[in-house]
């Protein structure tokens, strides 16, 4: 074999040993949560429903506050009141803000029959416009309880009427295991999506 060849092997040798002794040391990509949640509508508007109108007209749906225990992809474990974990093996597919807000969305389309628009691009456009804070989306350990929570501000036009409201809902008797936790957070979301579809129906 000639030196330059086998020189060539041995360096290969080399930066092969050397990659192994990093991969041992640092992660070179994290690993994947076991579930990926999102919501779902319990309630959506029928197949081939055409909604037409003046975006006046419309209700527009923006994305809830959050702190940030709800910024991340992580679902919140409260502990107590000071203490906070996360649910292992389960991560939201987005932030829990944005997944609450389309759920919302679809809920008031079926329940309203009103043209919905969502983000803040149609804010001043819209007749009625719903946002406000999402308080809580995650498991409960003393209540032992999924727990949704949202502070829902709607508002009629610019200068209108402002009006908030408080809506909660809870599903007891869930186990702190990501593949109970997740169709408990689907229903009550759906819970929550359907009393503030509900009010804005009402006004």
């Amino acid at each position: 074999m000639k030196p330059a060849a086998a020189h060539g092997i041995l360096k290969g040798a080399l930066t092969a040993a050397a990659c192994l002794a990093l991969s041992g040391c640092i992660s070179l990509g994290g690993k994947a949560p076991d579930l990926l949640f999102r919501l779902t509508p319990d309630e959506t508007a029928p197949a081939g429903t055409t909604v037409t109108g003046e975006l006046s007209d419309a209700i527009v749906v923006l994305d809830p506050e959050t702190d940030r225990s709800l910024d991340v992809l992580r679902i919140p474990v409260r502990v107590s009141d000071s203490n906070l974990a996360y649910l292992k093996n389960a991560a939201w597919i987005e932030k829990p803000a944005r997944e609450f807000r389309s759920l919302l969305a679809e809920t008031l389309r079926a329940k309203t029959g009103r043209l919905v628009a969502e983000g803040g691009d149609y804010e001043t456009a819209g007749k009625t416009v719903v946002g406000g804070r999402l308080l809580e989306m995650g498991y409960d350990v003393p209540r032992g309880a999924v727990v949704v929570r949202f502070d829902a501000v709607r508002s009629e036009g610019q200068g209108g009427e402002v009006v908030a409201k408080r809506f909660e809902a809870a599903v007891k008797g869930v186990k702190p295991k990501a593949k109970y936790v997740g169709p408990a957070l689907n229903q009550a979301a759906n819970d929550v999506a359907q009393q503030v579809a509900a009010w804005v129906e009402s006004e």
